[in-house]
């Protein structure tokens, strides 16, 4: 359970399945799971990758590795050479590609702080919680949007980050 003890059922439940979704992803850098639920029902999952029917970088180049790490670049780093989009963007693209809203909605993931772009589509299409594996901020800007949001962030163990304060509430 990667160091996550006090989750609720419904949590590790929804936990598993984003890890299951993650071991899907192509990805040669990093494997990450996105769900989006409404009423304790999954109604979309996403995983980083490719888009539709555009190869994985392994099938592109022929190497084993990530493009970006060969090049020295670290997570987060080198993206405009990166075909992938993020597991909470597919999820979310996914479900508008099914005509399934998501307003309203909870997304699980199997990481921490979205990045910037992510958590801007997550505000905009109307999720009202993500629940994360931990505080860790993928980049600065996240942060300041989090305090600007109605978005509340929660991980597995019930904790909810405060973003005015940059701590954490039972």
């Amino acid at each position: 359970m990667g160091g996550i003890c006090n989750m609720n059922d419904w949590d590790e439940y929804f936990f598993e399945i984003c890890c299951a979704v993650a071991k899907n992803s192509k990805c040669l850098s990093r494997k990450i799971g996105a769900i989006i639920v409404k009423d304790k029902a999954i109604i979309s999952t996403g995983k980083n990758g490719p888009p539709r029917g555009v190869p994985h970088c392994d099938e592109a180049t022929g190497f084993c590795e990530c493009p970006r790490r060969m090049r020295g670049y670290k997570s987060g780093e080198g993206l405009h050479i990166c075909p992938a989009g993020h597991a909470e963007r597919n999820a979310i693209v996914s479900a508008a590609r099914l005509g399934i809203g998501v307003d309203g909605t909870t997304m699980y993931m199997s990481c921490g702080i979205p990045c910037k772009d992510c958590l801007i589509e997550i505000i905009n299409s109307g999720i009202k919680e993500i629940v994360v594996t931990g505080f860790i901020f993928y980049d600065s800007l996240s942060k300041w949007l989090l305090s600007q949001s109605d978005l509340k962030v929660r991980d597995y163990e019930g904790n909810y980050f405060n973003a005015l304060d940059g701590g954490m509430n039972k």
